[in-house]
């Protein structure tokens, strides 16, 4: 288990299905705050004198309201099925073998905590495989997220999500699923590290503090902090993976971090700092629970 004994106590496809089911669960909770999320990212500052000087987008919940009003409440849940395709994937993957992992580089006889360091390392390897495989699906959400209000007899892009797989492979072809595949596998190894092995060191901790246990509360506190270590890491990160997936006139991962530094300025890679941390730490708090509550419920069928 994330934050347990280094030995699982349930099979791994148990920890696949609980932590698939998990991701799942938070990603329908939260993904309007990520929605909002990526059309502040990928709004960028009006020229002067352009008629354009006050953005559209103000804020969190003023992007929330703004999608809500012109776009009808639904819009907030776009991209969910290719959403939940990347988290059954994603999902299932970097958690379900974080354990493995970190069991397989401290090696069978290894007695007592496992090194923070090695918790990072098994959560680079973990996020890094896990988004190569789930990429095309991480693309298709963010195109059809990024899809605003289009004027009266302008046609949608894409229909719905499976039709957007299928005329990106069409249009642009199949290695087109892969675009953004460079910053997408830092940013994902980043953040995967730094929320498993955050989450998996806080809880440690707590667990020594006389009066704690493996409870609810233990899990929403590890929860929390794993979600603001991986908004402070994987910002930048991210910020560059929605702009480079978004809009395709960026050469490469270099030339979108040179440039928005150059238009934006520096604090460009923390834009959208606090929606972020809404979505990653209501994510992480409503995922860590569900998993170790679904895990207990798989280990009492197994176990039975």
């Amino acid at each position: 288990m994330v934050g347990g004994n280094s030995k699982s106590d349930i099979s791994f496809a148990g920890t696949f299905a609980s932590s698939a089911f998990a991701a799942c669960f938070a990603e329908i909770c939260t993904i309007p705050l990520d929605t909002a999320k990526v059309r502040l990212q990928l709004q960028k500052k009006g020229i002067a004198g352009d008629g354009m000087a006050l953005p559209k987008y103000r804020g969190m919940l003023g992007t929330v309201a703004t999608i809500a009003k012109e776009e009808g409440l639904a819009s907030l849940w776009k991209g969910i099925v290719p959403g939940l395709h990347r988290q059954c994937i994603y999902g299932g993957l970097r958690i379900g073998l974080y354990d493995p992992i970190k069991n397989l580089y401290v090696g069978d006889n290894f007695v007592g905590d496992v090194p923070l360091t090695t918790k990072i390392l098994a959560g680079l390897t973990t996020g890094a495989l896990a988004i190569a495989v789930a990429n095309p699906t991480d693309l298709v959400k963010v195109r059809l997220q990024a899809e605003g209000k289009l004027p009266a007899g302008v046609p949608r892009r894409y229909s719905g999500a499976l039709n957007a797989y299928s005329t990106i492979v069409r249009q642009e072809g199949v290695r087109a699923l892969w675009t953004g595949i460079g910053p997408n596998v830092a940013r994902n190894a980043i953040i995967n590290a730094a929320e498993l092995a955050s989450y998996d060191q806080v809880k440690q901790t707590i667990l020594k503090i006389p009066g704690f246990t493996d409870n609810v509360l233990t899990h929403l506190l590890s929860g929390l902090g794993a979600g603001f270590f991986a908004v402070c890491i994987g910002s930048p990160v991210d910020v560059v993976k929605s702009r480079m997936m978004g809009d395709p006139t960026y050469t490469s991962t270099i030339d979108c971090f040179v440039k928005t530094l150059k238009n934006d300025g520096p604090l460009a890679f923390y834009k959208g700092f606090i929606p972020n941390f809404g979505r990653l730490g209501s994510w992480n708090v409503i995922m860590f629970l569900t998993l170790e509550q679904a895990k207990k419920f798989v280990k009492s069928i197994e176990s039975s």
